[in-house]
């Protein structure tokens, strides 16, 4: 409990999860911050960083939208109370936001994905939602040989000023 409470009082963000693969497979274009409904032993879960983001997005039914592929392992505790690991779970923002993803998923042909869920300052479950665009296999390769150029001249640059 100690350094639960520690972390607490300097304040800021706990991350729960990261979506790493999410900046590999897609361009990122904008970024949203919802809350997610969430039952109670999921946010225990959550407290244990139980959760994976791989293959999760966002897709909207009606007017509602909806987290899937998220998996949040049941509960150790939970009993009969556990919840179902795999569910859809509700995101929540406002009317207005929501309105403008929707006309952006429909008109662009974006895709909306989780980049990592966290714990707010008040300990509220939040998820930065991405409005991306898939990348293609040709993308992924320059991407990769852009990061390991730049390590290279990292490298080079760090070699040079330890020579001197």
């Amino acid at each position: 409990m100690q350094g639960y409470r520690k972390e607490k009082e300097e304040g800021g963000d706990r991350l729960i999860a990261t979506n790493r693969r999410a900046y590999h497979d897609f361009f990122i274009d904008e970024t949203y911050e919802a809350g997610l409904a969430l039952v109670g032993t999921e946010v225990k879960s959550c407290r244990n960083k139980k959760v994976d983001l791989k293959d999760s997005f966002a897709r909207f039914e009606g007017e509602a939208l909806f987290l899937y592929n998220t998996h949040i392992s049941s509960y150790t505790f939970g009993n009969i109370f556990n919840h179902e690991p795999l569910r859809k779970r509700k995101l929540l923002l406002n009317k207005r936001e929501l309105l403008k993803l929707f006309g952006k998923v429909q008109q662009q042909g974006l895709t909306l994905i989780p980049l990592k869920l966290y714990f707010n300052k008040r300990g509220w479950v939040k998820v930065l939602l991405a409005l991306a665009r898939g990348k293609k296999q040709y993308d992924k390769r320059e991407t990769l040989a852009k990061k390991s150029a730049r390590r290279e001249i990292e490298r080079g640059m760090k070699s040079q000023s330890t020579k001197r």
